[in-house]
């Protein structure tokens, strides 16, 4: 009786010191997230590659394909922004600043306003991303398992695809008829042979010791931080999680560049990839008036 006691007593306090923590006003939190996508290289034409091609295209995705995050949260707002690295010399040179027009930039979400902000330089020019946040119809699970000290438990949903995201894109499935096509006729345009899925099916692992309705990304509305999503070939984990840090960082709401809505962003975007791939020969073979 008296260990029962004990224990009960020791669960009694856990929870009322953290209810006291998440009360405060000033609350805050920091948590790290190392974000990791795979690809299928077979499915881009990698077949065609040397075992040395395909090991130096992986060398340049990997700043695309493995990062580091850090989500600043209290209990409506957070920004998630990305570690910022130098790059090693002559490590993806003019790739690696090309792709990364088409990254993501800092993030910011409002649960309380339901509102979802992303900067974004894009070829020069500065967007200021609008949307609501996308809602996802959570169901729960009674499934759990530990993340570090913390408790987490699962959920998953059916995610829409953004039309533009590189990270679920893989190659359309051909039919006979294109199968017979020819090698040059395949590879005019790569695009072409490109698709994304319309959904994906997502897993999350929350932990109710941190009752806050926020997670990675534009991942949220769970009754407690996501320390995990598995979503396709993407897979999030949270490495470290701060508590009310001495110092507290401002979670600032972006107000800088053109204000559009994330569809009239994707717009754009395809607009330039069609311009690239006009002036670099992507579409049969025109060049721009390259050479003449």
């Amino acid at each position: 009786m008296n260990q029962l006691f004990k224990k009960t007593l020791i669960v009694v306090l856990f929870f009322a010191s953290t209810t006291w923590m998440f009360s405060q006003q000033d609350f805050q939190g920091k948590a790290t997230y190392l974000s990791k996508t795979t690809i299928d290289m077979d499915n881009f034409g990698g077949g065609n590659f040397s075992e040395e091609q395909k090991k130096q295209f992986a060398e340049r995705m990997k700043s695309m394909l493995e990062k580091t995050y850090f989500l600043v949260f209290n209990k409506t707002e957070s920004t998630y922004k990305e570690e910022e690295k130098l790059a090693a010399p002559g490590q993806g040179g003019g790739f690696r600043m090309m792709m990364g027009n088409f990254t993501g930039g800092a993030q910011y979400k409002n649960v309380k306003e339901n509102v979802l902000l992303q900067e974004q330089e894009f070829f020069g020019k500065q967007f200021l991303i609008k949307d609501s946040l996308p809602k996802l119809e959570w169901k729960m699970s009674g499934e759990t398992k530990q993340i570090g000290q913390y408790t987490c438990f699962k959920a998953t949903a059916t995610k829409k695809v953004d039309a533009m995201d590189f990270r679920s894109m893989r190659r359309r499935n051909n039919d006979d008829d294109a199968k017979k096509e020819t090698d040059s006729t395949k590879t005019k345009d790569l695009m072409e042979d490109i698709e994304i899925p319309e959904t994906i099916e997502v897993t999350a692992w929350y932990t109710m010791q941190i009752p806050v309705n926020q997670g990675p990304g534009d991942f949220w509305g769970l009754p407690g931080l996501i320390l995990e999503v598995n979503a396709d070939r993407t897979t999030i984990l949270c490495s470290k999680i701060v508590l009310n840090p001495e110092e507290k960082e401002g979670i600032k709401r972006p107000e800088k560049g053109k204000e559009v809505t994330q569809d009239e962003y994707n717009a754009i975007m395809k607009k330039k990839i069609e311009e690239m791939r006009d002036m670099y020969g992507g579409r049969g073979g025109r060049g721009g008036g390259r050479g003449r």
